[in-house]
């Protein structure tokens, strides 16, 4: 059925959850995500206690009344006992609360004067201490879109959790090495319009999320839920997005879901949900309330002076979206190339050493060849290496090669053949216009595509299909005409 959201009473809002680099907020261990075998393991059971209100949370008690064994695992590269809750907490990352400072200053935000850590209790055993430490470090910010303006209420900078492994009928097995890695959580207001939007105001986070030096880039290191509800039904916080992708079918789901429970009569509880790969949504637990938050007492409060924030907002990044645009420009790209090139750590230096080659070229080369290899020759573009690009190009620089065997010669570095510039060398225009006159007057009569055919049967990776094309065309006519 075709939803009308506003007459459903949707109200959207989402949380971003974006880990960063350096070192962990509360230790000197390295972000490395280890996948080293573990040499640490330890064994816990964990329970609720009340928060600053004086009561156990809702959450937290469902999670403690399972009783199962928590298992920890991890390797020595990357933990320490302050993982293992066996020594109390660092002072706070420095580095990575500038880091989270400066994506607050990004989002239009206020910044608290003093940033004074809590508690939020956590029982289904992906904090060994029972607990999460967080820190509000924002507040009352917001995003332009296309729609008005999106708030952005609370920004926070967080301990990540460790990983879920493994789940029995009476245990849960955990990775440590992920707990602990500094995380931004953004949470937006609820004015996202519909499914698409949300979806725009996620990409939206993520782009400026990118812009700023510090954050984890790649799989795994950025996290969307989603917030949802509609009249007459319940607030729902989905968790697990693969994907920005996801996000609009999930919820048209979950908001169908929602009406048709509403409709059998059914009373709806706030809790929060997992997006399945199919785009359904499944229980996860009841939605945690505020009783589950109470003074971290082990961490001193910071402070943040006037002068500080002045510093950082001189040093704070351009955004993304203007990086890519100053790409277009400046190279005349394609605004998709342009996208996937802002990350790209060889494009400008090679720009500036292979001055021979149009930027476009070496563009495409960076990124669309790999992928026209992987499709075409089924090959794992993947082992190619700066090295492998810079040898490639710099035979096109110097006039050996032409732009249309940069593709085989890629092609021979990922299967580790020898390369032999011979049968490479670019044949000059005059022998091509000769070879082409003399191809015409023994086989008159042909398409343009069976004479194309002929000579790139013997020239092909040698020489400029469009020159070929060109000279084509001007010879058949006139051979043409003289008959």
């Amino acid at each position: 059925m075709e939803l009308n959201y506003q007459e459903q009473g949707f109200k959207c809002g989402l949380e971003c959850h974006q880990q960063l680099e350096g070192k962990k907020l509360f230790c000197n261990c390295p972000t490395l995500n280890s996948d080293k075998e573990a040499d640490l393991v330890v064994e816990r059971k964990l329970r609720a206690v009340a928060g600053e209100t004086g009561e156990i949370d809702i959450a937290a008690e469902f999670e403690m009344l399972k009783n199962k064994k928590i298992i920890y695992e991890g390797n020595s590269e990357d933990i320490c006992i302050v993982e293992t809750d066996d020594e109390p907490p660092h002072e706070l990352n420095k580095q990575s609360l500038e880091t989270a400072l400066k994506v607050a200053l990004l989002l239009n935000a206020k910044i608290v004067d003093e940033i004074q850590v809590m508690r939020k209790t956590v029982v289904d055993g992906s904090n060994v201490s029972g607990f999460q430490r967080t820190a509000l470090i924002a507040m009352d910010g917001y995003i332009d879109s296309a729609t008005g303006k999106i708030s952005v209420p609370t920004i926070c900078l967080e301990e990540e959790a460790a990983q879920k492994v493994e789940e029995g009928k009476d245990f849960v097995r955990y990775r440590l090495d992920r707990l602990g890695i500094p995380l931004i959580e953004i949470a937006t207001g609820a004015e996202i319009k519909n499914p698409e939007h949300a979806k725009e105001i996620a990409s939206h986070l993520g782009m400026i999320l990118r812009s700023v030096e510090g954050v984890k880039r790649g799989l795994g290191t950025i996290r969307q839920d989603v917030n949802i509800s509609i009249k007459e039904g319940a607030r729902t916080e989905i968790k697990g997005f693969q994907d920005l992708r996801s996000i609009p079918k999930v919820i048209e789901y979950e908001v169908k879901r929602q009406i048709e429970s509403v409709k059998q009569g059914k009373k709806l509880e706030k809790e929060v949900r997992k997006a399945e790969p199919d785009f359904t949504t499944s229980f996860l637990r009841p939605l945690p309330g505020a009783a589950r938050l109470y003074p971290e007492t082990d961490v001193l409060p910071v402070k943040i002076e006037k002068s500080y924030l002045d510093k950082l907002k001189k040093q704070l990044p351009k955004l993304l979206i203007h990086k890519i645009e100053d790409f277009e420009k400046k190279y005349k790209l394609p605004h998709q190339l342009a996208k996937e090139l802002i990350d790209d750590e060889n494009f400008e230096s090679f720009v500036k050493k292979f001055r021979k080659i149009e930027p476009l070229i070496i563009a495409n080369t960076l990124i669309n060849l790999p992928k026209e290899i992987k499709s075409r020759f089924n090959l794992d573009s993947s082992k190619l290496t700066t090295k492998d690009f810079e040898e490639t190009l710099s035979y096109l620089n110097e006039g050996k090669i032409a732009k249309e065997a940069v593709i085989d010669l890629i092609v021979k570095k990922i299967k580790n053949e020898k390369i032999d510039l011979k049968h490479f060398e670019s044949v000059s225009e005059g022998d091509l216009e000769n070879e082409i006159k003399e191809i015409i007057k023994q086989k008159p009569g042909l398409s343009l595509s069976a004479y194309m055919g002929l000579v790139m049967s013997k020239h092909r990776g040698k020489v400029d299909g469009k020159k070929i094309m060109e000279l084509l065309k001007k010879y058949v006519k006139n051979h043409n005409l003289q008959n």
